[in-house]
């Protein structure tokens, strides 16, 4: 079965001094590295995510912006396909699941940034559409948000979000468990 890699939304905006900076992206890109580099050495299809926000009041993403650009360290090549969406879900409004059907994948490997909104409304959509996902954990971020008056942290909500796409829209693993595949 052909597989494909999906890199989410790795943009400026959620690194430092961003304008919607996560917790701990530098960790996820050093990995989302890791698996990118796999990808081009054995020449398999992989898939750029990029989010442009359609409205102003969303204050990142937005069109033509440097945060809005894909992080300089996992630049596409010209052969990459870069699909761009304008909401969470990479599949809505796009030619995502055409250009996968064209390629006959049927296993992505998903990675990218923001766990809780775009990482998993793209893999519950995926898994719909009768995708096998597998959810590379530590090649993703998140941050921390204020809910009833309590911090509720990145590194819950990312445990939380794994543990449910977990039970049955995706396999979890570490970057080293499935570079060892």
């Amino acid at each position: 079965m052909k597989e494909a890699l999906l890199i989410i939304d790795v943009q400026n905006d959620y690194f430092e001094n961003g304008k919607m900076e996560l917790k701990n992206p530098l960790k996820a890109l050093e990995n989302i590295k890791r698996l990118l580099a796999k990808f081009r050495n054995e020449k398999k299809e992989i898939i750029f995510i990029k989010h442009i926000a359609i409205r102003e009041e969303a204050g990142f993403f937005l069109k033509d912006t440097y945060g809005s650009e894909i992080h300089e360290a996992i630049m596409p090549l010209a052969s990459e396909k870069i699909v761009v969406k304008n909401y969470p879900n990479s599949f809505f409004n796009t030619e995502l699941d055409e250009y996968l059907k064209e390629k006959n994948i049927e296993n992505l490997v998903i990675t990218g940034m923001m766990t809780h909104m775009c990482v998993d409304s793209t893999t519950r959509a995926a898994r719909d559409l009768g995708y096998k996902c597998v959810v590379i954990k530590d090649t993703c971020a998140t941050r921390d948000f204020i809910f009833e008056g309590n911090i509720v942290t990145a590194e819950d909500i990312q445990s939380s979000f794994m543990t449910a796409l977990g039970y049955y829209y995706a396999e979890i693993l570490s970057c080293a468990e499935y570079l060892k595949n």
